[in-house]
C-alpha cells in the first residue's frame, strides 16, 4: 500500500554498480530551494508541481566543483575545477560543444517492457546550464549511459555542490505513448463536461477578482483547493481522491544473484 492507500504492484528495478564513486541514488523529494523562497511558499500548493518534484529518483553529484565554457566546440573549451574530494571524478568533458558530462556508475535494469526516462531534476532550474534528456531501453541494454548538461552561455562559472541532484530517472512503460489515439474536439460536443468547465471557469474568474480586491484575508482563503480535494469546482461533487504524494522506495544494497529482471540479448551465430 502506498501512503495514499493505493495498492501498487511491485516491479524489480535494479542498479548494478559498475564503478566506485561517491554518486548515490535517492528518491526525489518535494522540496525546492526556490519554492521555499516564495511568499508563504505558495508554490507548494500546486499539487501537480509537487508530484512532479517527486516523480523518480535523483542521482546525486559526487564532488563539489565549478565549470566554465569558453564558447568553442573543443573538449578543452570547458574547464572543470574540483573543490573537494579526490578521484575518481564523475564530471568530465567528453563531447565538447559546451556539453558537460556526468559519468553514471550504474547499469540499470528496468522490468521487461520498461524504458528509463533520464532527465534533469524536475522543477530545479540552474542558471547558465540546462540538462539534456534521454530515454534508455534499460530492460535489455548492457551499456551504461551518461547524464549531460549544456551550457547556455559562455565565460561564466557554473557550480555544482556535492550531493546536488544532477539527474532524475523514472521507468516508463514502452509503447504507452504510441497506444494513445489523440483527437481534438469542440467542448460544446460534450455538454456535461462543457457545463462543468463553465462552472469552474466562472468560479475561477470570480476568485481572481476577489483576490485582487483583497477580499481573501487569510492564507487558507488565498488559494483554491478544489483540485487538491478531488472536486471539479467549488461546491461540486467529489470526483476522486487525488494522489497527494509519491512514496518511492530506497535503493537497498543486496547480494541477490541472477534476478530475472530482464532479457540479455544473445549474439547471433555467424555462418
Amino acid at each position: 500500500m502506498t501512503g495514499d492507500g493505493v495498492k501498487q504492484a511491485r516491479h524489480l528495478f535494479v542498479a548494478y554498480r559498475v564503478a566506485e564513486t561517491a554518486m548515490r541514488i535517492v528518491p526525489a523529494n518535494a522540496d525546492r530551494a526556490w519554492l521555499n523562497e516564495l511568499p508563504s511558499r505558495f508554490g507548494y500548493r500546486c499539487l501537480p508541481l509537487r508530484l512532479a518534484n517527486q516523480h523518480g529518483w535523483f542521482l546525486l553529484n559526487s564532488h563539489t566543483f565549478r565549470a566554465r565554457w569558453s564558447g568553442g566546440v573543443d573538449k578543452r573549451d570547458i574547464t572543470i575545477e574540483f573543490i573537494d574530494g579526490g578521484p575518481p571524478f564523475s564530471a568530465v568533458t567528453h563531447f565538447g560543444s559546451g556539453i558537460l558530462t556526468f559519468e553514471i556508475p550504474f547499469l540499470f535494469r528496468t522490468p521487461p517492457g520498461y524504458n528509463l526516462y533520464v532527465r534533469g531534476p524536475a522543477n530545479m532550474p540552474k542558471d547558465g546550464i540546462a540538462p539534456l534528456e534521454g530515454v534508455v531501453e534499460a530492460d535489455w541494454a548492457v551499456a551504461t549511459f551518461t547524464m549531460n548538461w549544456r551550457f547556455t552561455r559562455p565565460d561564466e562559472w557554473v557550480s555544482f555542490d556535492r550531493d546536488e541532484p544532477v539527474a532524475m530517472i523514472a521507468p516508463v512503460r514502452r509503447g504507452d505513448l504510441e497506444s494513445m489515439s489523440p483527437e481534438e474536439r469542440r467542448i460544446e460536443n460534450a455538454p456535461e463536461l462543457s457545463e462543468a468547465y463553465g462552472t469552474w471557469h466562472t468560479s475561477r474568474e470570480l476568485f481572481l477578482v476577489e483576490h485582487q480586491l483583497g477580499h481573501h484575508t487569510s492564507t487558507s482563503e488565498s488559494w483554491e483547493k478544489h483540485y487538491t480535494m478531488g472536486t471539479s469546482y467549488p461546491g461540486g461533487p467529489k470526483v476522486t481522491t487525488p494522489q497527494q504524494r509519491l512514496t518511492l522506495q530506497e535503493f537497498r544494497r543486496t547480494d541477490a544473484r541472477d534476478e530475472p529482471v530482464s532479457t540479455i540479448p544473445k549474439l547471433e551465430e555467424q555462418p
